[in-house]
């Protein structure tokens, strides 16, 4: 009896334990999620891509501060992955062609000889995002390497066939691994702090 007792309370013990750092134990578990696909009629869609593509403006002028700072980190590419995984095709695909635009209009960033090469991926990215994140309904890293490999990869094959350059179509794994480290990293954790909103 007296063993059976012990048994018990060690048991729950346990269970109160796992249960005491859920932060490191749901981590990488899924927890309750929303991903919409917000319309083009829908006045959410302009709300949110006009939020993505501020963030998508500002994260380039920070990152331009250091040197090739734009060619290595790849900020551009950030909030559109956010606003396409998290709120569909429409809004994600309205950040990606928008932002290069608009920075290109402002800032002269980036050059008129890379902006077809930008939206390229950019569009590639939020259709690559919206369908991953339709199909799973999870965030996982996993989904988003997957929407990082699609975009890159094909961006590349579209580069190459532009420029004829393959050093030029290399650049951004050459040079961009942290960008695409930040896109995986910091877009898993972003996405995983407004999964609930």
């Amino acid at each position: 009896m007296r063993f059976t007792s012990n048994f018990i309370f060690h048991r729950k013990l346990k269970c109160i334990k796992l249960n005491t750092n859920p932060i490191k134990y749901n981590l990488f578990m899924e927890s309750t999620i929303k991903l919409y696909s917000l319309k083009a009629v829908e006045i959410k869609s302009y709300t949110f891509a006009l939020l993505f593509v501020a963030g998508n403006i500002l994260l380039p002028q920070l990152c331009h501060l250091v040197p090739s700072g734009g060619m290595i980190l790849l900020p551009i590419y950030f909030f559109t992955l956010i606003a396409a995984y998290k709120y569909g095709f429409f809004t994600g695909l309205l950040t990606a062609v928008a932002s290069p635009l608009v920075n290109h209009a402002l800032f002269g960033m980036p050059g008129s000889e890379m902006l077809p090469i930008i939206l390229i991926k950019s569009a590639l990215l939020a259709v690559a995002a919206a369908y991953i994140a339709h199909r799973s309904q999870q965030i996982k890293l996993q989904n988003i390497l997957l929407v990082i490999l699609f975009y890159q990869g094909i961006g590349m094959i579209a580069e190459l066939a532009l420029t004829g350059s393959f050093v030029a179509a290399m650049q951004d794994i050459r040079l961009g691994f942290p960008g695409m480290l930040l896109q995986l990293v910091g877009g898993f954790f972003c996405l995983k702090a407004i999964s609930k909103y």
